[in-house]
């Protein structure tokens, strides 16, 4: 075998025993592989006290000067882990995202990677040392730095997985690979051998924080199963391939990160006003999941995280409006081939019933069930688990 990459998440370095633990898993798989090229993320909530210091100082920061911050997270821990190993004995060296010649286009905290100039990685593998990259980066046309986006370090290690033709690309987080629901939430939840990329994208996008969204679209583009492992141990994990799609479901995804946002207007609204608020939204580059418009409003969803942005756009540029926010809870009951599985859904809606659930809104596709929720207890969630996926009676 000749290159493999390996992929840190925040919590597998942490802090100094941790990157211990990492530099020796690196140097066990040096046997595996004759190139090892790693990737890591900042140091445990590095990320979190960064945006947080910069909310202290600006409701809505500068997207530019954000990337700029942010970035330093990941460049502390390559230069950390750099250190350690060579201090080891293995002659290692640390990149920037743009020292790794990744290039991206000049979307500021959501960037997606344009071409990756490998020229450098490669003159350093050829040198006999492993490359750490630093993660969720690279540089935009004008030589600034952007980011990818929250887990983007995901993506920055498949990407390079594709550019250099590498053999294997592990993600090593402290989870012992993908589960059918979050661990921390259902304690018998399942751990997947194997998932396909279809079955996990939607895993993804209907919020699960297992991998970054993006990474599992490269995978699939190029043809480059994804092994999500554990750090901390040597057992279980979990392929991301193409395979042969069952009805089963595999995984079942509580979201309470998203908000609706309704814009009401009592002299009624017009489908040419809806294009300019959709335009306005797009141009901030913020990500709308649906949008929709009655006689008097108008109603869109986004992530918690984007509402200080939403709400200074709206306020400056339709103040005409009256803005009302709605919480809410999105189930994703995940699985290829579950629409055509009426007893899926008849089970989950009894269960939902049993347990006086609101239900919202139901939308199907191929893949997954969504159901927009009021809200739903960790009691109901286990119920559903337990009758879908370990399918107890």
């Amino acid at each position: 075998m000749n290159t493999i990459i390996l992929k840190f998440g925040g919590s597998s370095v942490a802090d100094n025993i941790k990157l211990n633990v990492v530099a020796k898993k690196i140097i066990n798989l040096k046997k595996e592989a004759k190139n090892i090229v790693v990737v890591v993320s900042a140091q445990g909530k590095t990320t979190d006290r960064l945006i947080k210091e910069a909310q202290e100082l600006s409701a809505v920061p500068d997207e530019r000067e954000m990337d700029m911050l942010l970035s330093t997270g990941e460049q502390v821990t390559i230069s950390k882990l750099s250190i350690l190993l060579n201090r080891m004995g293995y002659p290692t060296v640390s990149l920037t995202g743009w020292q790794a010649g990744i290039e991206t286009n000049k979307i500021y905290g959501s960037a997606k990677i344009k071409k990756i100039y490998i020229n450098r990685i490669e003159k350093e593998l050829k040198r006999g040392k492993i490359v750490i990259v630093a993660g969720f980066q690279g540089f935009n046309e004008n030589g600034d730095i952007t980011t990818l986006g929250r887990g983007g370090s995901d993506t920055t290690a498949v990407a390079l997985q594709a550019a250099l033709k590498a053999d294997k690309c592990y993600i090593f987080s402290d989870v012992d690979g993908i589960y059918s629901a979050d661990p921390n939430m259902i304690t018998f939840a399942k751990r997947l051998d194997e998932i396909t990329f279809d079955e996990m994208q939607e895993i993804a996008d209907a919020g699960a924080k297992v991998l970054h969204n993006r990474c599992i679209q490269i995978g699939k583009k190029f043809g480059n199963d994804i092994i999500a492992k554990s750090t901390f141990t040597d057992e279980g994990g979990t392929r991301v391939c193409e395979g042969i799609e069952n009805r089963d479901v595999k995984s079942i995804v509580k979201n309470d990160s998203l908000i609706t946002v309704i814009m009401n207007n009592k002299n009624g609204v017009t489908n040419e006003q809806g294009y300019e608020i959709y335009k306005n939204l797009l141009e901030e580059n913020i990500i709308v999941e649906w949008f929709e418009r009655d006689s008097n409003s108008f109603k869109f969803r986004i992530k918690k995280a984007e509402l200080n942005k939403v709400q200074k756009l709206l306020d400056s540029k339709f103040p005409e409006y009256e803005i009302v926010l709605e919480d809410f809870v999105k189930l994703s009951i995940i699985g290829y081939g579950i629409i055509q599985d009426n007893v899926i859904l008849n089970q989950t809606m009894d269960i939902l019933k049993e347990y006086n659930v609101e239900v919202i809104k139901i939308s199907l596709t191929q893949s997954k069930i969504e159901i927009v929720l009021d809200d739903i207890t960790e009691e109901t969630m286990e119920l559903l688990h337990k009758k879908l996926i370990r399918k107890e009676r």
